[in-house]
């Protein structure tokens, strides 16, 4: 069975490494926030072109703090889109802010800048926009920037999905307020467990993210403000600088895939490719497909048939689901809506031998002959 994503692949790529980090934690005896840790925040913030770089639990932690580094909270309300994993609204309610959702461009998967000026211009109690970089494409930043300084409210990017991604030469992260990242085992950079991390360019912000993950404090065990316990342990920061500096390397494995499979694809009627943006690096998180007429779960069930994995990211818009229905529907999100019941995520992980990657192409392609 080919996995539509195979993370055990990842470490067996650096099995000898990764071993030889773990036990060199083991025998430290310094489990939480040590050299390990502060080595990868260095190595970290310096990949991604960034001064700072704070280690956190998770990607939802991640934004969770950024936002009430800048003072976001209860009464606030704050933009994203529907389309992405509940964990980036879950951050935003758990700060006590509310959430409205934007529409996406439906080539990119990612926050339509003019959907996202609609929606500031009807909500005026929008403190803050979190654009998600979706399944490794870069969103619009400089038009999405552009509008959000219209109304002097920062931009925050969501790069669970997208480490290493660039948007006009920059990495994706460092161009707004800040950047949120998860080391979830299958992302680009996955850890052997759960973790995220925090970038930012601006001192006073890091240092407030810094409180915020510890308790608030500033002074050990005297809070500040009210924090919250979210640390990147030091065996997942070990695995992580074992792996960061091979992750050019694997996005490049990424997009070598992703072009034979659009090679494949591209003549097919009743498929739609994801778009790749002008002056950007799309790093692949998944290959999402857009399957037309009806056809996408009859695919999936051929595919799974012939022993090759998919999945669906995400089975159901946010604004759709039971838990967050409440969220008033502000502007139209017709391509959110149209979309979801036609993407199906292909199998997307570098270590794809190139034998695998013609058996998917050549189911594909037996589905649609």
């Amino acid at each position: 069975m080919i996995l539509q994503a195979d993370p055990g692949r990842s470490f067996a790529a650096r099995k000898a490494e990764i071993r030889a980090a773990v036990e060199r934690v083991l025998d430290s005896g310094w489990y939480i926030l040590g050299n390990e840790n502060r080595f990868f925040e260095e190595k970290f913030a310096a990949y991604n072109d960034s001064p700072y770089c704070i280690g956190v639990a998770n990607g939802t932690d991640a934004v969770e703090i950024i936002l009430r580094a800048l003072d976001i909270g209860p009464g606030d309300l704050v933009a994203t889109v529907g389309n992405t994993a509940v964990a980036t609204v879950s951050a935003i309610e758990r700060t006590g802010a509310g959430v409205r959702f934007a529409d996406i461009e439906s080539g990119r998967f990612t926050m339509s800048p003019d959907s996202l000026k609609s929606l500031l211009d009807a909500e005026k109690n929008i403190k803050a926009v979190v654009v998600v970089h979706l399944f490794g494409a870069p969103a619009d930043m400089e038009k999405i920037i552009n509008v959000a300084d219209e109304y002097k409210i920062p931009v925050i990017e969501d790069c669970a999905q997208a480490h290493g991604a660039m948007y006009h030469g920059r990495k994706c992260g460092s161009i707004g307020i800040a950047g949120s990242f998860s080391f979830y085992p299958t992302k680009n950079l996955g850890a052997l467990g759960d973790g995220g991390a925090v970038i930012t360019s601006n001192r006073d912000l890091y240092e407030k993210m810094a409180a915020l993950r510890q308790y608030g404090w500033v002074k050990r065990y005297i809070s500040e403000f009210s924090g919250i316990n979210s640390r990147l342990d030091e065996m997942q920061a070990a695995i992580l600088s074992v792996k960061l500096p091979f992750l050019d390397e694997a996005n490049a494995g990424r997009r070598a895939i992703a072009a034979k499979y659009r090679e494949a694809f591209c003549h097919i009627p009743g498929i739609i490719l994801p778009e790749e943006p002008d002056n950007c690096q799309h790093v692949y998180h998944q290959f999402v497909i857009r399957v037309q007429n009806g056809k996408r779960d009859e695919l999936a069930v051929f595919l799974k048939n012939s022993g090759i994995g998919t999945a669906v990211h995400y089975p159901e818009p946010i604004p759709c689901q039971k838990a967050y229905q409440h969220v008033p529907a502000t502007v139209a999100l017709n391509h959110t809506l149209t979309v979801n019941d036609e993407i199906l995520s292909l199998p997307m992980y570098p270590e794809l031998s190139g034998c695998e990657v013609e058996r998917i192409i050549s189911a594909v392609r037996g589905f649609f002959a």
